[in-house]
């Protein structure tokens, strides 16, 4: 009996070593739960990034990672509430997703601030890795830049040389227009005129009917999401595209061309970093996340997949370092080791924070030529790593110039 209580002290005191040494990771996904982003981030960020939370932990026993949501309401003073109430008092170690650029430029500043990690899949704005670079900040999926060099120059080089912008008036709108319209410029065409809607406006008239006026051969939609559903369909009925001009559906995503529905999206020309269909990788994550979502039939974005991603690498360099504790040192060491995912594959993360990728510029599908649910692109280019993203040298990058 004496030699049988021993041996169970001896457990005990094992089994309390080994949960004393075991880490804790704290992850907070500030998103769009509840609005015109809810679709292509919101729940189904959350999911992906608890994906990536469960397979880390099922391959490093000695972690443990926690996943807490919270919905920004795309204003920039709720999003920063949050992001300081976590960091402060919840003690979260990583704030990941943030659709909106105004969030995302305020808790950009935030993650600085108090040495945490910020990684921006959901907002596009090339001023996160531009002028407001981070050392705690990396931003993974897309940005303005790489629409503007994808779908702009795509479509001014097939003789859409004259264009019209309805551009969101806030800062993730500001930066498409106006990257895309020196990419206009540089290609030989021009800006006839802009006008600017309100974030999540339901009626798009007044503004579809300036653009029509002007004559524009293109209608660059520099918007997102539910403003880019209704902007579309709103055109359709006014017989824009009829009438002759087009539309350039600047940030649209396969959550929106689900929503649209193949009639009203064929022949949208369109630039994405990661699609559901791509290769049997994309396929087969994108069985487990509606699964886990218990949503058959969902189409994940690529805000969705970058979620996933950034997590997994992000898990990664903790483990490397063994602590989350210096977000500094945790984006260092995330530059540092070679991304490798499979929605993404191999890649790098540069020193202005920027995750190189592939990307892909798709041309929707007609009706007749989708053959199943969630057929909707075909590959019109792939555009290399190397040439997707704003050369390192012409951001403005302070961690770059000095």
């Amino acid at each position: 009996m004496k030699r049988l209580m021993i041996t169970t002290a001896l457990a005990l005191v094992v089994s309390a070593g080994t949960a004393a040494a075991q880490t804790t990771v704290k992850i907070g996904v500030l998103t769009d739960m509840s609005s015109l982003y809810a679709d292509l981030a919101g729940p189904g960020s959350v999911t992906a990034a608890r994906m990536a939370a469960n397979e880390f932990m099922a391959n490093n026993k000695d972690f443990k990672v926690e996943i807490i949501s919270g919905d920004h309401q795309n204003k920039p003073d709720i999003g920063s509430n949050i992001a300081n109430q976590w960091y402060d008092v919840e003690k979260v170690d990583l704030i990941v997703d943030t659709p909106n650029s105004g969030v995302a430029l305020a808790v950009n500043e935030i993650t600085r601030n108090k040495n945490k990690v910020f990684i921006n899949s959901g907002a596009a704005s090339s001023d996160l890795t531009g002028p407001k670079c981070s050392p705690n900040t990396v931003h993974w999926t897309y940005d303005t830049w790489m629409l503007a060099n994808g779908t702009g120059k795509a479509i001014v080089k097939t003789g859409g040389d004259s264009w019209f912008f309805l551009t969101a008036d806030y800062a993730f709108g500001h930066a498409l227009e106006r990257d895309t319209a020196a990419v206009v410029e540089k290609n030989g065409g021009k800006v006839v005129g802009k006008v600017r809607h309100p974030l999540n406006v339901q009626d798009f008239s007044s503004f579809l009917l300036q653009a029509q006026s002007s004559k524009a051969k293109v209608i660059g939609l520099a918007n997102a999401g539910g403003d880019t559903i209704n902007s579309v369909k709103q055109a359709a009925e006014f017989g824009i595209t009829k009438g002759g001009q087009n539309l350039a559906g600047l940030l649209v995503f396969a959550s929106d061309v689900n929503s649209l529905g193949l009639k009203n999206a064929q022949g949208l020309i369109l630039t994405e970093t990661w699609y559901w269909d791509l290769n049997d990788g994309s396929r087969e994550w994108t069985k487990r996340w509606q699964k886990e979502r218990n949503a058959a039939g969902k189409i994940p974005s690529m805000v969705q997949a970058g979620v996933y991603a950034g997590v997994t690498h992000y898990l990664k360099a903790v483990a490397a370092l063994k602590s989350a504790a210096d977000g500094k040192a945790v984006v260092a060491k995330m530059k540092e080791i070679p991304t490798d995912d499979p929605l993404f594959g191999k890649g790098t993360v540069r020193a202005d924070g920027r995750k190189i990728h592939d990307a892909y510029l798709f041309e929707v599908k007609s009706e007749k030529e989708s053959k199943y649910p969630g057929d909707f692109y075909k590959t019109r280019a792939t555009i290399p790593a190397a040439e997707a993203f704003r050369p390192l040298k012409d951001g403005s990058c302070p961690l770059v110039s000095g």
